[in-house]
């Protein structure tokens, strides 16, 4: 069983930045890939990003390519996402998740998710 709590989530302004973090807890947490997703008000939730369990390379949707930044600290059982030059469209509950690898959290195909933490990009 893992556990996974986000957060960092809040209201920001066009152009602003967030970093959002989702600390795990329970099994071990360094041999997991992680992700990011999120979900916007009537609309099916979408892959944004994830990490190997290495660390050692990192994907996107295109649609944050070059703004978002996955990482991840073993010490701490904590990835990140850090999120610069946000747009309204960014809205949305974002959703961190586990699984056995890369290809599985891009099909959205996690074994655990956490609760999501509200993102608000204003005009």
């Amino acid at each position: 069983q893992v556990q996974l709590v986000e957060s960092g989530g809040g209201l920001v302004q066009t152009g602003g930045s967030l970093r959002l973090s989702c600390a795990a807890s329970g099994r071990t947490f360094s041999v997991y890939a992680m992700g990011w997703f999120r979900q916007a008000p009537g609309k099916e939730r979408e892959f944004v990003a994830a990490i190997p369990s290495s660390g050692s390379s990192t994907y996107y949707a295109n649609f944050v390519k070059g703004r978002f930044t996955i990482s991840r600290d073993r010490g701490k059982n904590t990835v990140y996402l850090q999120m610069d030059s946000l747009k309204p469209e960014d809205t949305a509950v974002y959703y961190c998740a586990v699984a056995d690898s890369v290809p599985h959290i891009t099909r959205g195909e996690c074994d655990y998710w956490g609760q999501g933490t509200q993102v608000t990009v204003s005009p």
